[in-house]
């Protein structure tokens, strides 16, 4: 075989230049898109800020608001009305619970608040946000600015009680028995965007369930997250 010319090993060298150039300038203009669209995102959740619920007569009314239109496309019955969404309002803003909303320039997109439970842990009670700003964090957010206002006051664990009412889990499958309970709970799927996932994302565990809590194969999933970690 003929031993490569100089011309050639030349145009092989700067071909393969021009490759890794091209390269190295796709990799660049991938990271910059990446790090714009994060960037864009950042700013977009650092717009909001939080506020207490029992601020004014307004806020609780938009609480109130909040709950009942968002608990009519998931369960109708929870609060079927405007009056006794606001009941419910009233008794979360009872001392010495805990209330607070999240507000996008004077708009209140959710609210979330704790009561006493045990010694050092206490219910998470409730926790809602307008469908429209479903899955874009700011529910995670506002959980976690209620856990560090719970740290501050010595509070220790945070328990949330959340219902399958609408078949959403596959603990609604099957009867929950006493021989198959642990095996349920950690197979656990979710068929309908059943809040539990939520819950786990941000460090919550499942510790337990109420079978038939709410009728037949309606149960109710007990979570529980350790605040110190």
């Amino acid at each position: 075989m003929a031993k490569k010319s100089q011309c050639e090993k030349l145009g092989f060298s700067i071909l393969g230049l021009i490759i890794l150039y091209f390269k190295v300038f796709e990799y660049m203009y991938s990271l910059s898109t990446l790090v714009l669209k994060k960037n864009t995102w950042y700013n977009q959740i650092m717009d909001y800020s939080f506020i207490n619920i029992n601020e004014s007569e307004n806020t609780k009314n938009q609480a109130a608001e909040i709950l009942y239109k968002t608990f009519t496309c998931i369960n109708k019955d929870a609060w079927p009305d405007m009056e006794t969404a606001l009941i419910e309002v009233n008794e979360c803003i009872e001392e010495p619970n805990i209330c607070i909303g999240i507000k996008i320039a004077d708009e209140l997109i959710g609210w979330t608040g704790m009561r006493p439970m045990y010694k050092l842990t206490w219910e998470l009670h409730p926790m809602v946000i307008k469908k429209d700003f479903w899955g874009k964090g700011y529910g995670k957010i506002m959980l976690y600015e209620l856990e560090r206002i719970a740290l501050e006051k010595g509070i220790i664990g945070l328990f949330a009680g959340s219902d399958d009412e609408t078949f959403s889990t596959s603990l609604s499958d099957r009867e929950i028995t006493p021989e198959n309970i642990f095996n349920e709970i950690k197979n656990i799927k979710n068929y309908k965007n059943h809040p539990y996932e939520f819950y786990q994302k941000c460090g919550y565990i499942i510790t337990g369930v109420v079978p038939n809590a709410n009728g037949d194969r309606k149960p109710d999933i007990f979570l529980w997250k350790d605040l110190r970690k």
